[in-house]
């Protein structure tokens, strides 16, 4: 048997085999480490073999070959190549950070940043492909390209209340693109908590919160009044902080002008990172209920902001209906991915189709679902 390898084999190129004089190859087979084999082809003429798969980067793989030495003898050889290590490796970030709790409300969204920008179709299908979500109870769900180096997942509908999530990015040297690998994998756990819903009506001036569809409480609320009409939409808490200073510059409002503030504001829950928070507002106790006069939050008595904080996490979800303010961004300032139909959330996969979250069988390749209308 001759080879095209050398000391270490290019992975971006073809790994050959070729027969010797007089002789024809019968079979060849590549199998990495994990088990897999790579797809090759046969010439016609029987005196070559070439890889169609694509090789890993830094892999050691084992080749057998069977051949016929043109007398009627017929035998069987075994070696081995190495592959060269990646100059440029595409390595994975995932969300959400769980080194806390790591249990999250059901609104939460699968984050993953890159290291890279990955713009050509072919190779966001590469990324989709050595991304993974289980769950269980399983769900339908599909991936979404935010930009370049950023994809966020969710399900179809809001994940189950006191589901197990995790996140894999695998793709340890496989071909991205062009001179790009896939560098180490990476791999993320969660829970999710109780379905957390608080629904704040700007017309009635209302906040309702329903745990796992029980209303548990009606509290009154003041949101944005004109000119600070507080934005409609599907919202996620982000974080909560029990002490925060609040400033009208960090909105845009200049110091000094009739609009300004400067407050010290008590049990605050951050539904953007433009600055929208659910928060005590004992200032405007009076107005609560019955009229909108903050500059975008939402605003209750301090009894009741602190009962809020305490029944909130992260990835819960606040929706504000029936205001006067703009719809919610889909992204960039905070999570408002619920915001976006679903048939239309799945145009944004590379791979175009939804997949499930149901724990892998057999290959270990999770599922991938017709796209739907």
């Amino acid at each position: 048997m001759h080879t095209s390898a050398a000391e270490l084999v290019d992975p971006s190129q073809p790994f050959t085999v070729t027969a010797e004089p007089g002789a024809r190859i019968t079979d060849v087979t590549v199998t990495g480490p994990d088990g897999q084999l790579v797809a090759g082809e046969l010439a016609a003429d029987q005196q070559s073999w070439k890889t169609t798969g694509h090789l890993r980067a830094g892999t050691r793989y084992t080749v057998k070959v069977a051949a016929d030495d043109g007398k009627g003898g017929r035998g069987e050889t075994t070696a081995t190549f190495t592959t060269q290590q990646a100059q440029d490796l595409l390595t994975a970030e995932l969300g959400p950070d769980s080194s806390g709790s790591g249990v999250y409300g059901v609104g939460q969204p699968l984050t993953v940043k890159l290291s890279e920008a990955v713009k050509d179709p072919a190779a966001r299908q590469e990324v989709e492909r050595g991304l993974t979500v289980v769950s269980q109870p399983a769900v339908t769900g599909a991936w979404y390209w935010v930009d370049d180096k950023e994809l966020h997942f969710r399900p179809q509908e809001y994940w189950p209340a006191n589901a197990t999530v995790q996140l894999a990015f695998d793709r340890a040297g496989v071909r991205i693109s062009d001179g790009l690998y896939g560098g180490e994998a990476q791999t993320l756990s969660l829970k999710t908590g109780d379905r957390v819903e608080a629904v704040v009506d700007a017309a009635a001036h209302q906040l309702t919160y329903r745990r796992n569809g029980q209303l548990v409480n009606t509290i009154p609320v003041t949101t944005g009044k004109p000119g600070f009409s507080t934005r409609n939409g599907i919202k996620v808490v982000l974080g909560q902080e029990a002490d925060v200073r609040m400033s009208g510059e960090t909105i845009g409002i200049a110091a000094g002008s009739s609009e300004s503030y400067d407050l010290d504001v008590k049990w605050a829950t951050r539904v953007t990172w433009s600055g929208e928070y659910v928060h005590a507002a004992p200032w405007s106790v009076g107005s609560q209920g019955k009229d909108n006069v903050s500059h975008g939050c939402t605003g209750m008595s301090t009894e009741n902001a602190h009962w809020f904080f305490q029944n909130t996490r992260v990835g819960d979800i606040v929706q504000v209906v029936n205001s006067k303010g703009h719809e919610m961004e889909p992204f960039g300032n905070g999570f408002g991915d619920w915001n976006v139909p679903w048939a239309e959330w799945v145009k944004h996969s590379a791979l175009g189709a939804p997949v499930s979250t149901a724990a892998a069988t057999g290959n270990g390749v999770q599922s991938a679902l017709a796209p739907q209308t």
